[in-house]
């Protein structure tokens, strides 16, 4: 059964695979033809989503500008347990799709 999370149980951090990857994820690299797409970021995401794309601490907080955006969004994001994969992993932690 599908249900929305309510405000006060939603999540502060988001985990990173990055911390149990057995190597590095290859830097991103701008295509041989046509503009960089790597200058472009910057003017697109908030900085602080950008230094936590070369970061491998596990968890990693949720920058407040981006949980002011859900709030002003006027609408709830909807985020739905997965009990059936926590059950079946064997696992304590909570887990959300």
């Amino acid at each position: 059964m599908a249900t929305t999370l309510p405000p006060d149980e939603m999540p502060t951090h988001w985990y990173n695979i990055q911390a149990d990857l057995p190597e590095p994820v290859p830097p991103p690299k701008d295509p041989d033809d046509g503009p960089s797409r790597l200058k472009a970021l910057p003017e697109m995401l908030i900085s602080e989503c950008l230094r936590q794309e070369s970061t491998t601490e596990r968890w990693v907080t949720i920058p407040e500008e981006i949980l002011e955006l859900y709030a002003q969004a006027g609408r709830p994001r909807p985020l739905i347990r997965a009990r059936r994969l926590e059950k079946g992993l064997g696992t304590p932690a909570k887990m959300y799709y």
